[in-house]
């Protein structure tokens, strides 16, 4: 599903340049649940943004089911992001002023899913997550779980061939936690490919492959 071949990041500062990744080479199958971890510093979050396409690799290449992302115009890699990848957040990134269901829609609406398909999806996926009580809740009223199950069901609505989930549980107690991790544990035994980045051994466990980073390389599988 992914194969990544000696993938490279710098980040400059004026006349400074910080490399963050120095020669990723990674493989992912498809359906497989993959953690990525290391310490503050090492790469993580950077390498499924270039992954995901929400970044630009200095150097190194990216293949998505077989098709190199890094020739894709911006028009393209947009239309991909919202067909084929799905992401969830550690600040959940919904927008407040808009209802749950009104969250889960407003994508698939954007990829010209007819209207009543599309509540009918989101509608679904709430309720695949537990919250078919709260399709009408305006997402600022939600707790801080609850958000983040709309967000995983916006990611997922519209069934991307990848997840992506930059620490899910970062600002959440335990229970949400746990909670989040058997949504995701769901989705994994129903085939969903899955990259999460994530500090916590507890929730890495969920995964499939543990992927360890340092000082921008992978140091162990």
């Amino acid at each position: 599903m992914i194969e990544v071949k000696n993938l490279k990041k710098s980040f400059k500062d004026g006349e400074k340049t910080t490399e963050v990744l120095k020669g990723i080479d990674l493989t992912v199958q498809s359906g497989e649940f993959i953690a990525i971890m290391g310490r503050s510093g090492a790469g993580k979050s950077t390498l499924l943004y270039q992954m995901s396409l929400l970044d630009e690799p200095t150097s190194g290449k990216i293949f998505i089911d077989e098709k190199d992302i890094s020739s894709l115009t911006v028009n393209q890699k947009t239309s991909f992001r919202l067909s084929d990848l799905g992401y969830v957040f550690q600040d959940y990134a919904l927008l407040p002023e808009m209802t749950a269901l009104e969250n889960v829609v407003l994508p698939l609406l954007m990829q010209n899913i007819p209207e009543k398909e599309a509540y009918k999806k989101a509608i679904e996926h709430l309720t695949k997550v537990g919250l078919g009580q709260r399709l009408n809740n305006l997402s600022s009223k939600l707790s801080g779980g609850e958000q983040q199950r709309v967000s995983i069901a916006r990611a997922i609505a519209h069934d991307p061939k990848i997840l992506f989930a930059d620490e899910p549980t970062a600002n959440l107690d335990n229970e949400s936690s746990r909670m989040i991790m058997d949504i995701f544990k769901q989705l994994h035994a129903d085939g969903q490919t899955i990259i999460m980045v994530t500090r916590e051994v507890e929730y890495s466990k969920f995964a499939e492959r543990i992927i360890h980073l340092d000082d921008g390389k992978i140091v162990s599988v």
